[in-house]
């Protein structure tokens, strides 16, 4: 906060007051952004696609409290993670419960499909949801305190086919936005049994580095040594460069599940690598975890992270099933496509600015702009008192399509100008029927500006209105 001249003053109940004797100015708290109106369309136009992508594969939209019981991070996401040990956002409420807002999105998720009965319900059950994270992280490019992730999940499919889908759902929204040069790095990291083995291994391994390791991975090698791959310690990333791959210990279901997710991948024409040091951040995965990677956008260079977790819902509290899904960061994503300067849709900009002079064309004016949005159409009217020189220059900053003047004149003849801000060009319209013959110019306009051979493809809801379903 940037205060000026404050005073504090203890009152008896243990409260704070402050007492601010000149102006003062809350500042945005670090690691968070706001988003602008220059940016919001950008944003606007991510969320449809992915919203459109989901449809395409009949995936419905669920949306989760944005903080949880503390206890369910814990178990689902695990207490050996970074995530739970250093960067959640934990606080006791007024009835002393331990309470944590979401640092991702599965859980969550999760407890919903458990606590609301939906395993009952046709399988599998996949839902997709676009939702505010928090962890406390040290602020760069591509990663905040506040960060917001579209994420997809699928419970109660266990096969090959299910992974490999998943990972085409991302695949399509990156297609679908235009984002390219993407790498689908994709790993199996086993299941519980396998797993067993290869924990051995590591702990072996990295017993003989202890006295190198940080303070918090000498802890993960008791408790959990696959954590101590993903340390971002340059010193432990160095040393666990040359630790055993976990391809090597997986059992023959394990490595036939793998097999198998590949050839899908390949039938689907989506290209791969296999990166064995993948292990994703959070305990509850198990079998497939996969990344889309960039190199354009510096060291936060993983854009959508995922796999199978087939054991987080019994360790929640409900019956084993598998699942899997994957979480795609929109900060990063929108900072990608910036960097490779992949187009965005303009802004949908005011289609008229109804001028008005006097009281009651004003009155007119805004009965006139309620029946056009009634109609999809963006209408602007005066409602600060500007005269007829401030309302046309600010029509023209808002980027109006068309103007029409009203006052006196045109309220006794019920005849008013339409002026396109373009060309200049007018058109005389009948008042009582403005609505109507608006449209029919604004859609003969949009036509012609199309190529025929697009008209067959043409939203019809994009060229009328502000809008849009």
């Amino acid at each position: 906060m940037n205060f000026r001249h404050k005073c504090l003053n203890s009152c008896t109940a243990g409260a704070i007051h402050l007492v601010f004797c000149e102006e003062f100015m809350i500042n945005i708290p670090k690691g968070t952004k706001d988003v602008l109106p220059a940016q919001s369309y950008k944003w606007q136009y991510i969320e449809d696609c992915a919203r459109q992508v989901a449809r395409q594969f009949n995936i419905k939209e669920v949306r989760t409290p944005v903080f949880e019981h503390t206890e369910l991070f814990a178990r689902g996401v695990g207490d050996t993670t970074d995530i739970v040990n250093k960067e959640m956002y934990t606080f006791l409420d007024k009835g002393n419960r331990s309470i944590t807002l979401k640092p991702e999105g599965t859980a969550g998720v999760a407890r919903m499909f458990i606590e609301n009965g939906l395993a009952s319900s046709p399988l599998p059950m996949k839902s997709f949801y676009i939702t505010p994270c928090y962890r406390y992280e040290r602020p760069q490019a591509g990663r905040l305190r506040e960060f917001h992730q579209f994420g997809v999940e699928s419970f109660g499919a266990g096969t090959p086919a299910a992974d490999a889908e998943i990972i085409s759902l991302a695949h399509a929204v990156f297609r679908y936005l235009g984002v390219q040069n993407l790498t689908l790095e994709i790993n199996s990291i086993g299941c519980p049994e396998c797993r067993k083995k290869f924990q051995e291994a590591l702990k072996a391994y990295f017993e003989s580095y202890r006295e190198q390791l940080c303070d918090t991975c000498k802890s993960r090698l008791e408790r959990n040594p696959m954590r101590i791959l993903d340390c971002k310690s340059p010193v432990c990333s160095e040393i666990a460069a040359g630790a055993p791959k976990i391809l090597d210990y997986l059992c023959d279901d394990c490595r036939a599940h793998f097999d198998a997710v590949q050839k899908y991948l390949q039938a689907m024409d989506i290209a791969f690598t296999v990166n064995p040091t993948i292990v994703r951040g959070l305990d509850y995965y198990t079998r497939t975890v996969f990344e889309f990677v960039s190199s354009e956008i510096g060291a936060q260079g993983t854009v959508c992270g995922g796999g199978r977790y087939d054991g987080l819902l019994e360790e929640l509290g409900g019956k084993p099933m598998p699942a899997c899904g994957f979480g795609m960061g929109i900060e990063r994503l929108l900072l990608l496509m910036e960097a490779q300067g992949v187009p965005f849709p303009e802004p949908k900009k005011c289609d008229v600015y109804l001028v008005s002079m006097g009281e009651a064309a004003q009155v007119e004016a805004a009965a006139l702009a309620e029946q056009l949005r009634e109609e999809g159409l963006s209408a602007q009217f005066d409602t600060v008192g500007r005269g007829l020189k401030a309302q046309m220059k600010y029509a023209d900053k808002l980027g109006a399509a068309y103007t029409v003047v009203l006052g006196d004149a045109e309220l006794e003849s019920r005849r008013v100008n339409l002026k396109n801000m373009r060309d200049g060009t007018q058109t005389e319209l009948d008042l009582d029927d403005f609505v109507g013959a608006f449209q029919s110019i604004v859609l003969r306009e949009a036509l012609a500006a199309l190529d025929t051979s697009d008209l067959d493809e043409a939203d019809i809801s994009t060229i009328l209105g502000g809008v849009q379903n």
